[in-house]
């Protein structure tokens, strides 16, 4: 991905070295260790999951040489995500698209979607329409995940912002309202379903990124799939040494993360990544 020396996002908010007094759980051990692990593979804060919490002071380690290239490649990638969903609402949906905020953390920061750090992966809080990110996870996404490469930093960076465009349709709203009605199994069915469709809107991202900046490389769209891939649900239980439970799948399988992603990447089209209408994903 072409993105050294080129414009960056205004709306970043950077809260890396600033501490925070919060709460750290009390169990320890290899069960901590597997639920912040899990927790970061599957880009959803497992902490809650820690009982026995008591207040402790955490401070943010020092910002780095690789984490300041992290940032910058971020704000890039933000100002690229905005280029096109500001063209993308109004060619195909003739309306206006308001930009979401990048958080830029490093240890643990707060939301009011919950607290954000190491274990929560990025995430989308539609109740401040920010991202969520820490430059370190993409050491993470890379070294242990599997997926290296800038473009698959950039599809992850993309399928964070594809949440606040559900959110910006109204998609986002809908799904949770119904997801706090049914059952759990009825709600990682929704859950799949909305991360497919977050993954097909990254594809028309990358598809417009190629035909209107010119900024992807050879090579570029097999990281993102080889990063839809490994963050798979059933990748990730495999390689956490479980067996795939389907009923337990809350962001969809590795190939249909790939399949969808192509969707979109293929069509360059938003009404192709309907997934609540398709019987077979």
């Amino acid at each position: 991905m072409r993105w050294r020396g080129r414009r960056g996002s205004r709306n970043i908010e950077d809260r890396r070295g600033r501490g925070l007094t919060g709460r750290t759980a009390g169990i320890g051990g290899a069960g901590a260790v597997l639920i912040v692990v899990v927790g970061a593979f599957l880009g959803v804060d497992l902490t809650p999951l820690l009982q026995g919490s008591a207040p402790q002071s955490r401070q943010s380690a020092p910002v780095t040489e690789a984490d300041q290239e992290a940032a910058e490649f971020v704000s890039v990638a933000l100002a690229d995500t905005e280029e096109i969903w500001t063209a993308i609402f109004e060619q195909q949906l003739e309306r206006s698209y308001d930009p979401a905020v990048l958080v830029l953390f490093k240890g643990v920061t707060q939301s009011p979607c919950g607290g954000a750090s190491g274990a929560s992966g990025p995430f989308y809080c539609p109740l401040d329409e920010k991202v969520y990110l820490d430059t370190a996870f993409f050491t993470t996404l890379s070294q242990r995940l599997g997926a290296g490469g800038d473009f698959a930093a950039a599809y992850v960076v993309a399928h964070e912002v594809a949440h606040h465009v559900q959110n910006e349709l109204g998609i986002l709203g809908e799904t949770q309202r119904i997801r706090a009605q049914v059952s759990e199994v009825e709600s990682n069915a929704i859950s799949v379903r909305t991360e497919l469709q977050a993954d097909c809107f990254s594809g028309v991202w990358a598809r417009y990124a190629r035909d209107d900046l010119g900024t992807l490389e050879p090579g570029d769209i097999s990281e993102a799939m080889n990063a839809a891939k490994q963050i798979g649900d059933d990748t990730l239980q495999r390689n956490a040494g479980q067996a795939p439970q389907p009923h337990t799948f809350s962001h969809g399988t590795s190939a249909q993360r790939q399949a969808w992603f192509s969707r979109g990447y293929e069509t360059g089209a938003v009404d192709a990544c309907d997934t609540f209408k398709t019987a077979s994903l």
